[in-house]
Formats: structure tokens, sequence, C-alpha cells
């Protein structure tokens, strides 16, 4: 069976929602993204649409080094490569792909995420946070095996997926992240 990998990727930017959630949380990333290449320059996730406007949100394609991680140069991540099957990998992408086509549909859910604060499930039609959102991705695709859903899930939670391996953590460094993956078999 061959496998593919994907990437993990969990960042703290010191945007105002990135402060006030750690500040609450105590969760040193507060936000996901998604990537299926080592490149970082395409991440799936739920974010600022305008990196210069805190208050538009939705679904975003992100980029390690522009956009808003650019906007705060001193942005630390937390980098995991899991191991999945093909057909797991093509799910996912599907997933992904459903939501481009109607990206201006969906918002982001700053009300669901402070009720996961207050520990009630909030789901609102087309709305998502980020770990709401990569989590029913990964469970949507059998990668991620948890009792509870989506909008109840924190980005800690996430570091229980299986078959993961640290690639790389500290502050966001485009030519340092780039040479880890020299050497190492991308399929």
């Amino acid at each position: 069976m061959t496998h593919k990998y994907i990437y993990l990727v969990f960042t703290r930017t010191g945007t105002w929602l990135s402060r006030l959630i750690c500040l609450f949380s105590k969760l040193t990333y507060p936000h996901v993204s998604l990537s299926f290449d080592d490149s970082f320059t395409r991440m799936y996730s739920f974010g600022r649409t305008n990196p210069d406007n805190p208050f538009s949100g939705g679904f975003v394609e992100e980029n390690l080094y522009g956009g808003v991680f650019r906007k705060f140069p001193n942005c630390r991540c937390l980098i995991y490569r899991v191991k999945i099957n093909e057909e797991q990998f093509e799910l996912l992408q599907e997933q992904v792909k459903a939501f481009l086509q109607e990206k201006d549909r969906y918002k982001y859910n700053l009300l669901g995420l402070l009720a996961l604060r207050v520990n009630r499930p909030l789901k609102r039609k087309d709305r998502f946070f980020c770990s709401q959102f990569v989590s029913q991705l990964l469970i949507n695709a059998g990668i991620f095996d948890t009792d509870k859903i989506p909008e109840m899930i924190r980005t800690d939670e996430l570091f229980t997926i299986e078959n993961k391996e640290l690639i790389y953590e500290g502050i966001v460094n485009r030519d340092y992240i780039a040479s880890l993956f020299k050497g190492i078999p991308i399929v």
C-alpha cells in the first residue's frame, strides 16, 4: 500500500485573537492549518481573509511566509508530518476542493470559538474556526479518531493524532524549514 504525507502546521502569530486565545486557554499554538506539501505555501484553514483586517474571517488559503505570518515576523510554529494512505489523501483533497469551490460562502465561527471556551458545542451553518475545520476533515477521512465532535476540538487535541512526526518547532524561517526537507523523500 502506498502512502502520502500531510502536514499539520500549528502557529502563534501575535494577532489580537491569537493573544486572547492564548491568554484564556493557555494554548501554545492557537491556530492550525493543513498542508498537502512541504512548501507550506498553500495551507488551508479558517482565519483572517485579509491580513490587515481582523474582522474579515473565513476559509483561507494561507502561505506560511506571507499574509498574516509575514505581518507578524516573530510568529512561532510547530509542524507535524502525518503519514496517511492514498485513499485518505484523496478524501482530504476532495473536501478541500469543495471548500475552495465555494470559499466565499464560508465565514469564521467566532461564536463557536467562544462556545468552545465554555465547553458548549455550537455548530453554525457554513461557519468554522481553525481546529473545527481541520479536525472535521481529518475525522471524515478516517485520519483522526476521537469521540469529540469538531466543534469541541481545540488545536492542542490534534497533537494526539497517530502516525505523526515532529518536523520543526520554532520561529517561522523559510530557509531553515526548507532545509529540513532536503533528503526527506516526499511521496
